[in-house]
């Protein structure tokens, strides 16, 4: 599953090296955590939320053909770095 997304992810993004993907399983459930490229998000989630919502049901259509459950989850990589600059900007 792992594998699919990375092609998938890999031929959208301007900047593949820093794509990480997190695989975890459990009872038939696979979890995957995709962190891209704060400028490539909106490349990933596309107008609307279309691109991420076809990433996925590509995922559910290899799940089903492997008898399991995925589960996709797009992640921020740079969210204590937002966090911690939201502090800041408050205090002024």
């Amino acid at each position: 599953m792992k594998d699919l997304l990375s092609y998938i992810v890999t031929n959208l993004v301007t900047k593949p090296e820093a794509i990480t993907i997190d695989e975890q399983k459990d009872n038939g459930n696979i979890n995957l955590t995709l962190t891209v490229d704060p400028a490539d998000m909106g490349l990933i989630i596309g107008k609307g939320g279309q691109t991420i919502r076809s990433i996925r049901k590509l995922l559910t259509v290899r799940a089903i053909a492997e008898n399991v459950r995925v589960n996709l989850q797009l992640t921020e990589p740079s969210q204590e770095i937002a966090t911690s600059s939201d502090k800041s900007d408050s205090s002024q």
